[in-house]
């Protein structure tokens, strides 16, 4: 049985985050949607979410020498 995508150890946990999340987190951070770094709405990593065009993924990285690390990328 294959597994899907987002479930191999290598891929980093994606979540997408709801618009009132996604604004707080843009506040947080002193930024614009425009400037948060791209993810394509067919990468397989979250072409399962079917997530739409300006949307805010939170992408959840460990690390053994950095720990966790948070990423957000808006979807184009």
């Amino acid at each position: 049985m294959a597994l899907k995508v987002e479930e191999h150890f290598l891929v980093p946990k994606h979540t997408i985050l709801h618009q009132e999340d996604a604004e707080k987190i843009l506040q947080q951070l002193g930024s614009k949607l425009i400037h948060l770094p791209k993810i394509k709405k067919n990468d397989p990593a979250i072409k399962s979410f079917k997530a739409k065009k300006g949307s805010v993924v939170r992408i959840e990285r460990i690390s053994k020498t950095a720990g966790e690390s948070t990423y957000y990328r808006r979807v184009v």
